[in-house]
């Protein structure tokens, strides 16, 4: 880069969102692996919608492709709507008493509670929102450039 050159902001908010994405999979990974915490159904879902986002974003940070914004936005909202729905039914006992069972683990339980409301679907919703901003903010200001 020239001294002349200025840095494009979406690069920085570009490996914000792949770091919330890095820490989110390596924080589900401990309370899996380490802790020994065995994740529900709605757990896997949101695995299923973050764990992509780590090699998506980490491609795009590398090339500097901030079309894929509109993805990870769309795979972002899909897991915080998931993360949203099981934080609801661990905290709201009108939600708990309707919620389905998820198979072996209860998607109600709670592993950690900290604070009295800080439980791993609520760490996933923090991390897919600011994925999902991240993703907003890129998509605004990459919108109505032309494509190489």
């Amino acid at each position: 880069m020239k001294p002349t050159e200025k840095k494009d902001a979406r690069e920085s908010i570009l490996f914000t969102a792949w770091a919330a994405s890095v820490i989110a999979v390596f924080g589900s990974l401990y309370f899996s692996e380490i802790r020994q915490y065995e994740p529900c159904e709605l757990c896997w879902y949101q695995r299923i919608l973050m764990y992509p986002l780590i090699v998506i974003l980490g491609i795009a940070v590398v090339k500097k492709d901030f079309r894929i914004s509109f993805y990870t936005m769309i795979l972002s909202g899909i897991g915080g709507f998931i993360s949203i729905y099981h934080y609801g039914i661990q905290k709201f006992s009108f939600l708990t008493e309707s919620a389905p069972a998820c198979g072996r683990v209860p998607c109600t339980g709670q592993y950690i509670n900290w604070l009295g409301f800080i439980t791993i679907p609520f760490l996933a919703l923090v991390a897919f929102i600011i994925i999902f901003i991240c993703s907003v903010m890129i998509w605004k200001k990459t919108k109505g450039e032309k494509t190489e």
